[in-house]
Order: structure tokens, then C-alpha cells, then sequence
């Protein structure tokens, strides 16, 4: 199970850990996010959905500051991060299976060398209490090169957590595993996620992963936020059954949810 009353009680209070409001983000004349606002709070997990090209990457790639908006703002813990990256990033990390750590380093020089980039405190006992809780022991001294992808999934892991992270942006984190093996991968990150009280923003195109993980989803299409709420009870409110068929229409037909 995975707690949304009390993820959603705690968000309630607490100020959100990040806050877009009114962002864009331009190629040429073509907007590839245009005037999105949401907020993710302590201890949520936020599902950030929609159809290849409809900005949710391109979201991620601003709140982590490798692009610049073309307007709007982005606030850490209420620090801007167009105004103090190094401050705003200090408490963020990030995970994607296209985002792989150096194949020629074992996992355990992977985690010193990331430690030693995020200034972590205690540095030798965080990395070794990280390999007990992703199961890596037996494999600190392997190449991360030669782990399946399921292990290699665990390290990567094991490194967004290294700074202890307000926020977790995770993109497409499952996509090449086996079903069981990213049944395992998810208890994972809600169980450390959970305990810190962390902020996490999720994007996949898996449903099934979104109804057992995310307190509530925003669905993106062609750069705007088409619809936000409760993954239990949003495709009901717009005729659907379930949600892979509220995805579906919003990807073919986004025309039919069009704010005004």
C-alpha cells in the first residue's frame, strides 16, 4: 500500500518542497512547455504523464536546471533556481534508465564519486547503509557496466539517494525491467521515499505503476497540463474506466480536455 491520505495530509500542511509556476520553455517559435504551474509537497509522489513530446522530459531537464526557461519560475524548498542553482539543486536528485552511472567504475567507486560531488556528509556509512538497502553488498565491486538492468536500476537508486533529497525526479526509473523485478524497485523508492519525507515527481507511461504509486498525476499534452487529480478517480469524472483509457484519449483527442 502506498499511504495517499497520508502523503496527501502531509502535503496539506507542509509548503510544497517544489513549486513551478507559469513555466515555458521555446524552440524557435514552437513551445515545448507552455505555462504549466503545479506543486509537488513532503512526502507526495507526484505522476507527471503524457504522451512522447508532451513536454514532461523537457520539464525535468528546467527543474534540474540543465535548460532555461523561457519564462516562469521554479522554487526548491522556496529558492529560485534560476537565481541560486547550486543552493536550490543542493537538496535534488535525479534517476532515468537513459541517465546510466560509468560503466568502468564498480558501484562502489560510482557511489564514492557521486558522494564526493554532492559533499555528503559521513560519506562512508551513507554509501555502505545504501548498499544494504538496495541489496548491492554482493556487488559493490562489480562494474556497473556488467549489472543487469534490474541491478544497474538499484544503483542508480542508491545514487539519487546519496544526498538525502527533498526532491526525487525520476523519469521513466522502471521502463527495461521485468515486471517483478520493478514490483521490487517500486517498494524500494516508496519505502525511502516515505521515510525521509521526500518530494517525488514520477513520469512513466506505465498505469498500472502510476495507480500503485503516485498520490495524484497532472497529464501533460503538447506542453500544458490538461488535467491534474487523484489517479483513482479521474478517469471516472471524464467517462473513462480506467486510466491507461483516459491516457489514451488525452493523447489522441487532447483537444477534448483543452483548458480555457
Amino acid at each position: 500500500m502506498k499511504g495517499k491520505g497520508i502523503g496527501k495530509e502531509k502535503a496539506d500542511v507542509a509548503p510544497a518542497v517544489l513549486s513551478v509556476n507559469g513555466l515555458r520553455r521555446f524552440y524557435g517559435e514552437k513551445a515545448a512547455v507552455d505555462s504549466i504551474s503545479f506543486e509537488v509537497g513532503r512526502n507526495e509522489t507526484v505522476g507527471l504523464l503524457g504522451p512522447n513530446g508532451a513536454g514532461k522530459t523537457t520539464t525535468i531537464n528546467m527543474i534540474l536546471g540543465i535548460l532555461s526557461p523561457t519564462s516562469g519560475k521554479i522554487r526548491i524548498e522556496g529558492v529560485d533556481i534560476v537565481a541560486n542553482r547550486e543552493r536550490a539543486l543542493q537538496r535534488t536528485n535525479f534517476a532515468a534508465v537513459y541517465a546510466p552511472l560509468p560503466g568502468n567504475l564498480t558501484v562502489h567507486q560510482n557511489l564514492c564519486v557521486f558522494s564526493l560531488m554532492y559533499g555528503v556528509e559521513g560519506r562512508k556509512e551513507r554509501i555502505e547503509d545504501l548498499l544494504e538497502s538496495f541489496d548491492l553488498k554482493d556487488l559493490r565491486d562489480v562494474k556497473f557496466g556488467l549489472l543487469s538492468s534490474g541491478e544497474q536500476t538499484r544503483a542508480c537508486l542508491a545514487k539519487a539517494m546519496l544526498n538525502r533529497p527533498r526532491l526525487l525526479l525520476l523519469d521513466e526509473p522502471t521502463a527495461s525491467l521485468d515486471p517483478a523485478t520493478a514490483r521490487e524497485i517500486r517498494a524500494k523508492i516508496r519505502d525511502l521515499t516515505s521515510r525521509d519525507e521526500v518530494a517525488v515527481l514520477w513520469t512513466t507511461h506505465n498505469m498500472y505503476e502510476v495507480a500503485e504509486v503516485c498520490d495524484r498525476v497532472l497529464f501533460l499534452s503538447r506542453g500544458k497540463v490538461l488535467l491534474e487529480g487523484d489517479p483513482g478517480t479521474l478517469p471516472r469524472a471524464h467517462g473513462k474506466e480506467t486510466l491507461e483509457e483516459l491516457f489514451i484519449t488525452v493523447a489522441r483527442e487532447p483537444l477534448t480536455f483543452g483548458r480555457p
